[in-house]
């Protein structure tokens, strides 16, 4: 949670996303994804982290990562991996998801996307990080798998976040890496 009162949730989203070819698809989940996103999600205080797939051995896979480390062996090996993993949903759409923070909250959350390209609408960290902490808005921050987002959902989206720019002009980063560097330009102490 904000300091005021707002919460963040954060959503990797395996459909739609683009493959290399530009053809929409849905992208097979990793299991390092379910782990390091969760970690980083627990470290800056994101409210819920979903995974978004509409793929039904995807989901029944992910239940079974997250039910290990939060009831099972795992929880009692690992109580931090535990602490993070509880924060882990599945959905199967991004309106699925929506709906369940509505259905928490009473309201619709703002989506910010990110994506590996700027957009001519596209928000800064310094700005969106303002926008967060001096609104009573809750958000959701979209991650997209694969090639990214669908253009779609990144049109509709209330915020598009700048990329992220390293010193060079290769930009492929893992989506790991991203969430990471993102959560910390956003919510670092």
């Amino acid at each position: 949670m904000v300091k005021n009162g707002s919460s963040v949730y954060l959503a990797l989203v395996h459909y739609p996303v683009y493959n290399k070819s530009n053809e929409v698809i849905a992208s097979a989940v990793t299991n390092l994804d379910i782990h390091d996103i969760a970690r980083c999600a627990k470290t800056y205080g994101i409210s819920k982290y979903y995974i978004v797939t509409p793929l039904e051995e995807q989901a029944v896979l992910v239940k079974k990562i997250i039910r290990h480390w939060t009831d099972g062996y795992g929880a009692k090996y690992n109580s931090d991996r535990q602490r993070a993993l509880e924060l882990v949903d599945v959905k199967d759409d991004i309106a699925a998801l929506v709906e369940d923070i509505e259905k928490k909250t009473a309201k619709k959350p703002k989506i910010i996307v990110t994506a590996a390209k700027k957009y001519a609408k596209s928000i800064s960290y310094l700005d969106l990080k303002e926008v967060i902490s001096s609104r009573g808005d809750d958000y959701l921050l979209l991650f997209g798998t694969g090639w990214g987002l669908e253009k779609s959902i990144i049109s509709s989206a209330d915020y598009i976040l700048e990329p992220v720019i390293g010193r060079t002009d290769y930009n492929h980063l893992s989506v790991r890496s991203a969430v990471a560097i993102i959560l910390d330009r956003l919510f670092s102490k």
